[in-house]
């Protein structure tokens, strides 16, 4: 199943690492007051964390050397 998330928030405790993915339709609003539909929970171990976060890290950097810099 394939689905779009355009807002992602990161959580941990020492046992897992939780990513919850979402869409927000409103970018109008001030982050305080933005709403924002979960759509997906995601329960990692932090090994399996950090094993995508260095995965997500090469695929950036070979974005940025394609395309140029990324500015969060």
């Amino acid at each position: 199943k394939s689905s779009y998330a355009n807002v992602c928030n990161a959580t941990s405790t020492r046992e897992e690492v939780v990513l919850n993915f979402g869409v927000a339709e409103n970018w109008e609003r001030s982050p305080q007051n933005m709403e924002i539909e979960l759509a997906h929970r995601i329960v990692l171990s932090p090994f399996a964390a950090k094993r995508l976060s260095d995965m997500l890290a090469k695929l950036v950097a070979e974005y940025e050397s394609r395309h140029g810099e990324l500015k969060p």
